[in-house]
């Protein structure tokens, strides 16, 4: 939703003339892990007034592979009544030779998502180029004239993994009078340091010679390991509308009033919505037949307009059409709640699927999603409404475990969205195996999912039966499916759950050892593989606490007996907890397993530890069982 986002191209204008960039003088280091290294970034940002703000911009950017090609693609994201000036492109090869230049002419112009113009005020020119040959380098500059102030962008090294850096620097210039408020965030890790220097109304800051962070195992998002500083003007300009943001108060007072307000407005048609449905019961009991109604009516389309694309559509127009985004369709249903005598909250979030949250102390326009909140005696209710197969009262991996701007007549209340226990991030398995003797096994299935673990199996929704048949063959390929059908497929809309039944036949699961059979413990799980590394460089997360809790009854065909079972296993450590047991009943055997895993982020130092714990964890699902004909 923040309108400067230039990807890979962000840069001062100091240089504005061509330079020699070979290959040959990126450093080893820069080059390990990396697909792309950004020679030089350099951004001049000079606030004149308080709806005048100009970006100087120059990057330098050498692709190393065809996987970093979208970085490189040259962008300027803009609005009605931005100046874009002295836009210059020029391509070396990898020795530094110029092949190509290119100006503003040789852009395409097109509305700034995959939907068309109608639905968008947000633009972008980029350079539609196609390398022949790699690695070669992009030199990118070009001016901005913005009357939005609001919007001055974080200075961070970069956002992607795979990416290096050789120097970057932000230097702002504040002409205007109005305290411009700053916030350096230092990495957690020690990865990277920014160097400043103030002069007054002039600071600039620097970045040199920071790797790349290679998209490994378990690594936490960049905005987590990266340092990055914060700007914030006390008084902005948004597209004619002028606020203040010198507390969460303040900037809250200036948002409802500016942007809600105006479309907070019921219709008569809307009035009748609410009338039809007849609501009765507990206030949870309302806001879910509301909720369920606005979701069967509605869908998610991209939508861009009204006050620098942060002021939702009018609810009337969401009504009619029967679309909306994020705002609109919140906005919507709030008004809905609204005629339904319910209050609720428009709340703005950062979605992630690392959390990241708004800095309490430091207030400042940011967020990319919205959302409502709706308290109640028993407690908030969450409500996402972009999606027509999501729960009620759920929210997903990337809004959980965070915070949120709720904004209210009174200013903004920052709260906390809800975080899952592992207990409440559950898969339930309950499996009955026939082992045969041409080692084949047949099975039957029930299969639950919830909290986290419920937001990763509702892609199924959307599939045929074909394809869901064959997304659980692929899920599990480390068995040889002969054939799988997955029945009685729910996506349970009041307890946000995914179930559903599996009958399958899997051929080579035992291996026959003369008149006896061996097979694994485990038939159904789901597999990773996890690699010691001494030379770790980064911490690692697991980002969700999950419970795994599984029960297999297998059916050992007539005339065999158990000869040998694993022994009861149980692994603990300060990632989570592995429990499995074996019991013998007549000609069956049931094994019970149990997988507890803690959320958190851990050390560089104790990576292997975790690897040692998985690698456990696979072994004692991997035990084998013994049975032999009887004699």
């Amino acid at each position: 939703m923040m309108k400067f986002l230039c990807i890979g191209a962000f840069s001062l204008a100091s240089l504005y003339y061509s330079q020699s960039y070979p290959v040959s003088e990126i450093a080893e280091n820069l080059k390990k892990n990396a697909s792309a290294v950004i020679r030089n970034e350099s951004t001049v940002v000079e606030i004149n007034k308080i709806d005048e703000i100009v970006y100087k911009n120059l990057s330098v950017i050498t692709i190393l592979n065809k996987d970093a090609i979208s970085y490189s693609i040259p962008k300027i994201f803009y609005e009605k009544g931005d100046v874009i000036s002295n836009v210059k492109v020029t391509i070396f090869d990898d020795k530094g030779a110029k092949m190509k230049s290119f100006s503003k002419s040789d852009f395409s112009d097109m509305a700034a998502n995959s939907q068309g113009t109608f639905y968008s005020d947000n633009r972008v020119m980029a350079l539609p180029y196609t390398p022949t040959s790699f690695p070669y380098t992009v030199e990118f500059s070009y001016e901005q004239k913005d009357q939005n102030t609001v919007f001055i962008p974080d200075f961070t090294p970069f956002d992607s993994y795979n990416i290096s850096l050789q120097k970057s620097s932000f230097k702002i210039i504040n002409k205007s009078g109005i305290n411009l408020r700053s916030k350096t965030y230092d990495s957690p890790f020690q990865y990277a340091a920014v160097q400043v220097q103030d002069n007054g109304n002039e600071k600039l800051y620097t970045y040199q010679n920071i790797p790349a962070i290679d998209n490994a195992e378990l690594v936490p998002n960049p905005q987590k390991i990266l340092p990055k500083v914060s700007f914030s003007l006390d008084q902005f300009n948004l597209v004619g509308k002028k606020g203040n943001i010198t507390s969460w108060k303040d900037f809250g007072l200036w948002y409802h009033n500016n942007l809600l307000t105006p479309v907070s407005v019921s219709t008569p048609q809307i009035k009748s919505e609410i009338a039809a449905l007849h609501l009765s019961g507990s206030t949870e009991e309302k806001v879910k037949k509301i909720y369920q109604y606005m979701q069967s009516k509605t869908r998610y389309i991209f939508v861009a307009l009204g006050i620098g694309g942060w002021q939702p559509m009018m609810p009337d127009e969401v009504q009619k059409k029967g679309y909306g985004d994020c705002k609109g369709l919140s906005n919507y249903m709030k008004t809905l709640l609204d005629e339904a005598g319910i209050p609720s909250y428009y709340a703005i979030i950062n979605s992630n699927s690392s959390p990241i949250s708004f800095d309490v102390d430091f207030p400042k326009m940011a967020g990319n999603h919205v959302i409502l909140v709706i308290p109640t005696e028993k407690g908030n209710i969450w409500l996402e409404n972009t999606s027509q197969d999501i729960a009620f009262n759920h929210l997903s991996y990337s809004t959980t475990d965070r915070n949120v701007l709720a904004v209210k007549s009174t200013g903004i209340d920052i709260m906390e969205t809800p975080s899952y226990t592992s207990q409440q991030s559950k898969e339930k398995q309950v499996l009955t195996v026939q082992i045969n003797p041409d080692k084949t096994i047949t099975g039957k299935g029930k299969f639950s999912y919830t909290g986290n673990q419920y937001d990763f199996n509702l892609f199924y929704v959307s599939l045929s039966q074909k394809e869901k048949n064959d997304a659980v063959k692929s899920k599990f390929s480390h068995l040889n499916f002969e054939n799988v059908e997955m029945n009685n497929f729910t996506n349970n809309k009041d307890l946000a759950s995914i179930d559903f039944d599996l009958n399958f036949k899997a051929s080579n699961y035992s291996k026959a050892m003369g008149d006896s059979f061996i097979f694994r413990a485990v038939p159904i799980y789901s597999s990773g593989f996890y690699h010691a590394d001494e030379n770790r460089q980064l911490p690692f997360e697991n980002r969700f606490s999950y419970e795994d809790d599984y029960e297999i009854e297998y059916q050992i065909p007539t005339n065999y007996v158990v000869e040998e079972m694993p022994q009861n296993g149980l692994i603990t450590s300060d990632f989570g907890t592995y429990l499995i047991s074996f019991v013998k009943k007549e000609d069956k055997i049931i094994v019970k397993r149990s997988v507890n895993i803690k959320k958190g982020i851990y050390s560089k130092e104790k990576y292997n530890e975790y690897v040692n714990f998985r690698k456990k964890i696979i072994s004692a699902d991997n035990s084998k069982i013994l049975i032999s004909k009887k004699s």
